[in-house]
């Protein structure tokens, strides 16, 4: 991308805005009583409009952004499945389990599966969420933060270190309160820079007609053959959904923003304000992809690897101003991903290893480990920059596979274990040990695939998505059995983040409304379904 003075001015103007406002939220929470939970949680007290904003800017990274316009000029609409399935799972969030959650009082997801079963479940969340926070959110997010800044002819190095340095301060600085401001403004910047994008490529392009004329009619159906390598139905509608659970319901990642809701009326809503702005993800961040795609067929601009989609959009398409705008929308998917991984890793090194080792550990301690922990992540995200470089594609994939083979028994204990009071300890550790030694094998399988034959091959062949079902299954039927073939768990110590089946299910005026909206947004991913078919 060629950028001028104008350009970066713009883009001068987003680095000060993100800092200013990182910088008054920290401020606010200062003059605040500096709590732990203030610091972590940002005092129990955000509004529904900045939990959904947050949701949103915090899932959404700039190699999220690259990767839905390639793939929508690879193959069409169809990868937007999982931004709509998302708008369903954040629906469950909010009405399942959001209620567990804030009566429960926890700061971290751990620690709530401690209270529903026992410190092993915790102990295990625990290691693999830092584990895989560190491995892939962070480096992932790092790597892309600096491919962005060397399409300027920045040096790689350069942008990396500048970006993690820049969110690594205001996050030490300002814990949560920072994070979720900045999101806010984020979000906005993201959308707006995404609807420039959509409006002028098609300007160029002469219109939505000429968008169907020009591309295949395959393009725009989200529903493929079960037999399809990466969109079959069957995983999309049965496999998807697991994978959506545990990132959207279980992950400490997302679900973090929740608990810092003043209520749990401002909780829901918020959820469903996510779930809204996840409905256009498939207009702003898959459409440029298929524009491009079509600009590219009718010789209008280069197109040469499909991930290059929205980068050669963007340098042939957009004025100079603009692309300093669109610039800092992919800077603001890198910074409010980045800073909302920090806060999540640091309150679990926190909450889940620290105040075990120190269970009278006062407030200040609490937040300084929070700090130091976050500037250890910074220096972690930087030593894994040369790593990245040397990381091989292939590799680099199976190792962000690796969350979705371990999230399956994940989702099945949370899931399961708020509407069965029965399901015990016993049960939860064996389904989730289980579980990690099936899904570790299949990545080990999937390796040495090439060299494979027979029952080996085809467990290492299946679809990511339909083994993501099948071993949800296999985990279910783990916790079940063994925990009927164990002692009964103490009902009175998780009554109240359990479902109880005998009460009758009543919703006051806000709950009523919210349930509205629930419904309007259910209708519109039909439609969307419809449409797109």
């Amino acid at each position: 991308m060629s950028l001028n003075f104008l350009d970066y001015t713009v883009i001068g103007f987003y680095f000060a805005l993100v800092l200013f406002i990182a910088l008054y939220a920290s401020r606010r929470g200062q003059k605040e009583q500096r709590t732990s939970e203030e610091y972590f949680l940002s005092g129990r007290n955000l509004h529904w409009f900045l939990i959904g904003t947050s949701l949103f800017a915090s899932n959404i990274g700039s190699e999220h952004l690259i990767g839905l316009a390639g793939t929508g000029a690879a193959s069409g609409v169809a990868v937007a499945q999982f931004e709509i399935l998302a708008s369903f799972i954040l629906l469950i969030l909010g009405w399942v389990f959001v209620p567990f959650y804030l009566k429960s009082g926890v700061f971290t997801m751990p620690e709530f599966l401690q209270a529903r079963y026992s410190e092993g479940p915790r102990l295990y969340l625990s290691f693999i969420s830092v584990v895989a926070y560190v491995l892939t959110k962070i480096s992932v997010t790092v790597f892309a933060g600096a491919v962005v800044f060397e399409s300027l002819g920045t040096s790689f190095f350069t942008g990396a270190i500048l970006v993690v340095l820049a969110t690594g301060l205001y996050t030490v600085l300002g814990g949560l309160r920072a994070v979720i401001y900045t999101d806010a403004i984020q979000a906005m910047v993201m959308i707006l820079g995404s609807v420039l994008v959509v409006i002028l490529g098609l300007d160029k392009l002469g219109g939505v007609d000429v968008l169907v004329q020009t591309v295949p009619s395959e393009y725009f159906s989200m529903w493929k053959p079960m037999s399809d390598p990466s969109f079959p139905w069957t995983g999309i509608l049965f496999g998807a959904p697991i994978l959506g659970v545990w990132y959207w319901c279980t992950d400490q990642f997302i679900v973090q923003r929740v608990l810092s809701a003043k209520n749990i009326s401002h909780a829901r809503r918020g959820t469903l304000f996510g779930g809204f702005l996840k409905v256009t993800p498939l207009f702003l961040f898959v459409f440029p992809g298929i524009i491009c795609f079509a600009l590219a067929k009718q010789g209008i601009l280069p197109l040469g690897k499909n991930d290059n989609a929205l980068p050669t959009l963007i340098s042939y398409v957009l004025p100079q101003g603009v692309k300093g705008l669109v610039f800092a929308a992919l800077l603001a998917a890198l910074m409010s991903s980045l800073s909302s991984v920090f806060n999540s890793c640091s309150t679990l090194i926190t909450y889940d290893f620290y105040l075990k080792l120190k269970p009278k550990a006062s407030e200040k301690q609490l937040i300084w480990v929070g700090q130091i922990s976050t500037a250890i992540l910074v220096i972690l995200g930087l030593i894994w920059i040369p790593v990245m470089k040397l990381i091989s594609g292939e590799l680099y994939k199976y190792l962000q596979s690796v969350q979705a083979y371990i999230s399956p028994p994940i989702a099945a204990v949370f899931l399961l274990g708020i509407f069965s009071r029965r399901l015990n300890s016993k049960g939860a550790m064996a389904a989730l040990l289980g579980g990690f030694v099936l899904g570790i094998l299949r990545l080990i399988l999937e390796i040495k695939k090439a060299s494979l034959s027979g029952l080996a091959f085809y467990y290492a062949d299946i679809n990511f998505l339909h083994f993501a079902l099948l071993l949800f299954v296999i985990c279910s039927a783990i916790l079940i059995s063994v925990s009927l073939l164990s002692e009964k768990p103490d009902v009175e110590k998780i009554k109240e983040i359990t479902f109880d089946w005998s009460k009758k299910l009543t919703l006051d005026a806000s709950s009523k409304k919210d349930a509205l909206l629930s419904v309007l947004l259910i209708i519109i991913i039909l439609v969307i379904w419809v449409v797109f078919s």
